[in-house]
């Protein structure tokens, strides 16, 4: 009965006139709560949140968190906060300094659960009303976690006056989940149980939570409801592996579509292209050391100028493996394998003595940090923009490889090296500049893998054997077998790791390739050319 009577005077203050409401001073309300024991404080607490002055809130959070004091000097109350052996009062309604005194010249007022339930409903009614739209969403989001028959009252006073379409929305849903533990009609509660029924997994648990003590002629409708997110949850959970899916394909075709163009023109099975991912991702974290020592404020910038950066290293140096290794090492596979195997190993060593073992600190710009909902499942930025990114390198190599002379060089040699070579193209030049720009393109990718995965002399070698399946699996040499590969196999992966487990789900992965090549020996996507035929 005490809390309905309290819970009254917030619904008064709600639609009464401001001019009551905000003209009293609260300051002399928090002096009572010095003689009053919990019955009078919880009303005390009533008519502090009946001001409608915002001012109060920290001073209510202090309380209910057992940090409000009186003086023994003269029953005035403060919130305080220790200031070494002795303690800073703070005025509770301007929040300024009152001094310091010592931890024997006050009383700390007692708090029990009831007054934290009566203090949480006054703020909870002082948030719902305020004037600042973020406040009144979370004030709605907040009685949605923690719904209480002692709130509908003030969620249906505040709902009355809002007009704000989103607010609105979220504050039926709060009234909805609060009514369902209210002592309102069938009718109400089964309208309500409806309401919660869109609102996903946060409405399945407000609805499991009161399925022990609902009237048993709502349990129908209760359990619809709670097939019915269940089922929708179902669909959700789908999406997201497949967005996941999605993500980690976007990963693979990063790695491997640098390695898809060499292994497809070249024939080369190249062991260092893991470490050209490497290398792309160190410039990434050189950029931004750089960046955090001389111009901060340009951070946000780091990944736009770390791109180019490393694209032009790890080209670099994939030019000079090609010009000073694998030149001498056309048509013989085995001795070139062994021989990026080596100069893998010399990068990662390398690596370790500039940089040390240890993972490298590379940070996320502020576009890329955090996440958003979409219906029943959760995007994170950095996932989204590495979709993005992936794809977008696709398109732009798909462009360079159609639509430029040097595309056209690369798939006639690719087609066909000795009729490429005797219409005047310089094979051993496509094959350089083809090996720097897939090295180029390994190093694109470790700048975008640096936002997801430590920045380590092994970070290459977690994407190698993966991106050779993609290549093997979309056919050699064929951009858009390896997109198709890569989506195909990340979407599978998401999809088996949750009843096989991570390692056992990559084995499978691994066998159903070996058995796919076996049917079809070049892939998704055979090239077509006289030569590769042969």
């Amino acid at each position: 009965m005490l809390i309905r009577f309290i819970t009254l005077i917030f619904l008064v203050l709600a639609s009464a006139a401001t001019s009551f409401a905000q003209g009293s001073d609260p300051k002399p309300l928090f002096d009572q709560l010095a003689d009053a024991n919990f019955n009078q404080a919880e009303t005390l607490v009533g008519q502090i949140a009946a001001t409608g002055d915002p001012r109060v809130v920290p001073a209510l959070n202090a309380f209910s968190e057992g940090d409000l004091y009186f003086r023994k000097s003269d029953k005035a109350v403060f919130s305080a906060k220790s200031a070494g052996s002795q303690l800073e009062l703070i005025d509770p309604v301007t929040g300024e300094s009152a001094g310091h005194v010592a931890k024997g010249a006050v009383t700390k007022i007692k708090v029990n659960n009831n007054l934290r339930r009566a203090i949480r409903a006054a703020l909870g009614g002082l948030t719902l009303m305020s004037p600042d739209r973020g406040a009144r969403l979370s004030a709605a989001d907040a009685i949605l976690r923690s719904p209480s028959a002692e709130a509908l009252e003030l969620v249906e006073a505040a709902l009355a006056k809002e007009t704000d379409t989103e607010v609105k929305a979220r504050m039926e849903e709060a009234r909805a989940v609060s009514l369902l533990s209210s002592d309102r009609s069938i009718d109400e509660k089964r309208a309500a149980i409806e309401t919660i029924s869109g609102l996903g997994a946060s409405g399945l648990g407000v609805l499991n939570s009161v399925s022990s003590s609902i009237d048993p002629s709502l349990k129908p409708d209760l359990d619809k409801a709670i097939a019915s997110i269940q089922n929708a949850q179902q669909l959700w959970n789908v999406a997201q592996n497949v967005w996941y899916g999605m993500s980690l394909g976007s990963v693979l075709l990063l790695a491997a579509i640098g390695l898809a163009i060499t292994f497809g023109v070249m024939g080369i099975i190249n062991m260092a292209h893991g470490e050209m991912v490497m290398l792309g991702a160190y410039s990434t974290f050189m950029v931004q050391e750089v960046i955090r020592e001389n111009a901060p404020s340009l951070f946000d910038w780091s990944l736009a100028i770390a791109l180019p950066v490393a694209f032009l290293v790890t080209g670099f140096v994939g030019f000079v493996i090609e010009r000073g290794v694998i030149r001498f090492l056309y048509g013989r596979p085995l001795e070139t394998l062994l021989a990026t195997w080596g100069v893998s190993l010399i990068l990662q060593q390398a690596i370790r003595t500039i940089f040390g073992p240890t993972n490298q600190e590379v940070g996320n710009p502020s576009w890329m940090s955090g996440s958003f909902p979409l219906g029943g499942m959760t995007i994170t930025y950095n996932r989204m923009w590495i979709i993005v990114f992936s794809l977008t390198i696709f398109f732009a190599l798909l462009f360079v490889m159609k639509k430029t002379a040097y595309g056209l060089n690369m798939r006639a040699v690719t087609q066909n090296r000795r009729m490429a070579s005797s219409m005047g193209i310089r094979t051993p030049w496509v094959d350089a500049l083809t090996f720097a720009l897939g090295s180029g393109i390994a190093g694109i990718a470790g700048v975008a893998l640096s936002q997801i995965d430590n920045v380590s002399p092994n970070l290459g070698q977690s994407y190698i054997i993966d991106s050779f399946m993609v290549v093997v699996f979309g056919g050699v040499g064929n951009l858009w077998g390896t997109l198709v590969g890569a989506l195909s196999l990340g979407i599978l992966n998401k999809f088996l790791e949750p009843s096989v487990g991570a390692v056992l789900g990559k084995i499978l992965v691994l066998v159903l390739i070996i058995l796919f090549i076996q049917k079809r020996p070049r892939g998704l996507f055979a090239l077509k050319g006289r030569a590769v035929e042969a």
